[in-house]
C-alpha cells in the first residue's frame, strides 16, 4: 500500500502539505506573556488570515492539495472516539495545578463540539470564561492577574516543527519550550487515530516522548538517501544520533545524515531560517552561520554496519553538501546578497526560509525583495506571498507548512 506520507526531499514537487490557520490564540497574546509565547510582537487577527489564506490559496492555484490541522485533529479524535482521553491527556500537560480548575476545564470544553473544543484548546482558555466554585487554598489564593487557565497556543501556525515527515514516516517532536510542547498531541492523536493516517502504513521514526528535544524547522530531507538536521537552539545533537540510529537500522532509506551547527539565538532558532534546498543543485543561506572563511561544524552520521553510527566531523558545508549529494558544483545563495545590513534585515523576516514546490520554484515572503530578486537572478522560480503580519512570528513560507506528500525526483 502506499504511505500517506512520503517525502524523500525538499525540493520534490509538492502533492499535499498541512497547514494551520491562526485563530484567536494569536488573539491572547499580550505584551505581559509575548515573550514566554515565543512572540516578539502581537499580530493583526484579521490581516495575519487574510495572509495565511492567501499562502494557502497560491499552493492550491498550485495544484496542491491543502489539509488543516485542527480539521484533522478533531477528525481523528471523533474516529478514535477518544475525545475524553485526548482531553485529560492535554488538561494533565498544561500545567493546571488546582484539580478545581481542571475538573471545570474539562467539563466546560466536553460540552463542545470535537472541532470547537480543539480550536479552543488551541486558543487558551481565559479564567473568566468558567466559574471555579472553590475554597481550596490554591484557587483562592490564585494570582488574579493572570487571565488563561489554559495558555494559548499562538506558534501553530508554524506546523513544520511538531512533527517532521521523512520518507514514508515522521517524527513527533518533543519541542524544546513549554510554550510548545503540547503542539505535537495535535499529531500524535492523527497518526493514531485518522482514517486517512493511522492505518499503519506511514512509520512514526521518533515519537514526542523523550527528554532530548528536537523539532521539525531543523530536519531538512535533502534527497532519498540524505538529511541534513540542524544542531540548533531547538534541536539537540543527542536528539539527532538517536534518531540517525533508528533511521538507519528501520529500513528508512536513509543512509546519511549531516548534523550542522547554528548560532544557538532565536534569530536563527532552527536549520530553515538560515539553510534551505531550493533546486537540486541550490541553497539559500544566511552569511550569518558561516565563521570566519566560512567555516561552520558539519557531523557526517552514517551507520557503523552493527547497528550503530560512525560520525566524521568536517568544517566545509559546500563540500559536505557536494558530497553527501553527489553534486561537484553547488550554488549557496546567500540571504540580501550577504550585504552586511540587507542580509541581517531580511534574515529577520526569514528571507532564507524558502519552501520548495518544485526543483528551482519557491514560495517567499514578498517584504524580502533583495533576496527575492537575487534569486531570480540565479534562474529560480520565485511565488511571493503576503507577509506583514504572518512575519511577526518570526517563520516563513516552509515554516509555515508540513509537506506530506511530494513527488520523488528523477534520478
Amino acid at each position: 500500500m502506499t504511505s500517506p506520507i512520503h517525502v524523500f526531499s525538499e525540493i520534490g514537487k509538492l502533492k499535499t502539505v498541512m497547514l494551520k490557520r491562526p485563530g484567536r490564540e494569536v488573539e491572547n497574546i499580550t505584551p505581559d506573556i509575548m515573550y514566554r509565547l515565543l512572540f516578539d510582537d502581537i499580530p493583526y487577527l484579521p490581516t495575519i488570515q487574510k495572509e495565511h489564506d492567501f499562502f494557502a490559496k497560491t499552493l492550491q492555484d498550485n495544484g496542491i492539495e491543502v489539509v488543516y490541522l485542527e480539521n484533522l485533529a478533531a477528525e481523528a479524535i471523533d474516529a478514535g472516539n477518544v475525545k475524553e482521553e485526548f482531553l485529560d491527556k492535554m488538561l494533565s500537560e498544561s500545567n493546571i495545578k488546582s484539580d478545581s480548575i481542571r475538573e471545570a476545564l474539562r467539563e466546560y470544553l466536553l460540552s463542545m463540539e470535537t472541532l470547537d473544543m480543539v480550536e479552543k484548546i488551541m486558543a487558551g482558555v481565559r479564567t473568566n470564561e468558567i466559574d471555579v466554585k472553590s475554597k481550596a487554598l490554591i484557587d483562592l489564593s490564585a494570582d488574579d492577574e493572570y487571565p488563561f487557565f489554559m495558555d494559548p497556543m499562538p506558534n501553530l501556525y508554524f506546523t513544520r516543527d511538531p512533527a517532521a515527515a521523512m520518507g514514508d514516516g515522521l517524527t513527533i517532536n518533543r519541542m524544546t519550550f513549554e510554550a510548545r510542547q503540547r503542539e505535537s498531541m495535535f499529531m500524535e492523536v492523527i497518526m493514531a487515530h485518522h482514517p486517512r493516517f493511522g492505518t499503519g502504513e506511514a512509520s512514526v521514526w521518533r515519537d514526542r516522548n523523550h527528554l532530548d528535544r528536537i523539532e521539525g524547522g531543523d530536519e531538512l530531507i535533502l534527497s532519498d538517501k540524505v538529511l541534513a538536521i540542524g544542531i540548533s537552539q531547538r534541536t539537540s545533537a543527542q536528539s539527532i544520533e538517536e534518531l540517525a540510529t533508528v533511521l538507519f537500522n528501520e529500513h528508512s532509506g536513509f543512509e546519511k545524515v549531516l548534523a550542522i551547527k547554528i548560532p544557538h539565538n532565536h534569530a536563527m532558532m532552527h536549520l530553515d531560517t538560515v539553510f534551505t534546498m531550493i533546486d537540486y543543485d541550490k541553497f539559500t543561506i544566511h552569511p550569518g552561520i558561516q565563521g570566519k572563511g566560512g567555516q561552520i561544524d558539519v557531523f557526517t552520521l552514517e551507520s557503523d554496519g552493527n547497528n550503530g553510527v560512525k560520525i566524521s566531523h568536517g568544517t566545509d558545508l559546500q563540500k559536505a553538501l557536494s558530497e553527501a549529494l553527489g553534486q561537484p558544483e553547488l550554488t549557496l545563495i546567500p540571504c540580501g546578497g550577504g550585504d552586511a545590513v540587507v542580509a541581517p534585515r531580511e534574515q529577520w523576516n526569514d528571507g532564507s526560509n524558502t519552501l520548495a514546490i518544485a526543483p528551482g520554484v519557491v514560495v517567499t515572503y514578498d517584504r524580502n525583495y533583495v533576496s527575492n530578486e537575487i534569486l531570480r537572478s540565479q534562474g529560480i522560480k520565485v511565488i511571493e506571498v503576503l507577509s506583514s503580519e504572518l512575519s511577526r512570528g518570526r517563520g516563513g513560507p516552509r515554516c509555515m507548512s508540513m509537506p506530506l506528500v511530494r513527488e520523488d525526483l528523477n534520478k
